[in-house]
C-alpha cells in the first residue's frame, strides 16, 4: 500500500515537471505556423494559381520579344 502512495506522488511530480517544461514550445509554434500557412494556401489556391500563371505568361511574352 505504501508503494502505491510513493508511486502516485512520483507520478504527480513528473506530471507537474512535464507541464512546466517549455523546451518543446518552439516545435509547437513552428507546427502552428505551418498549419496556418497551409490553410492560407488552400483558401487562396485559385488566386495564387492565377498569379503564377500571369507571371509565367509575362516571362514567355518578354522572352519571345527578346529572341524575336
Amino acid at each position: 500500500m505504501n508503494y502505491l502512495k510513493i508511486a502516485g506522488k512520483k507520478l504527480a511530480h513528473e506530471m507537474k515537471r512535464f507541464w512546466k517544461d517549455e523546451s518543446g514550445m518552439g516545435t509547437v509554434e513552428v507546427i502552428l505556423i505551418i498549419v496556418v500557412l497551409i490553410g492560407l494556401v488552400i483558401v487562396f489556391k485559385q488566386q495564387i494559381g492565377g498569379l503564377v500563371e500571369n507571371i509565367f505568361k509575362t516571362i514567355k511574352e518578354d522572352s519571345n520579344a527578346v529572341t524575336g
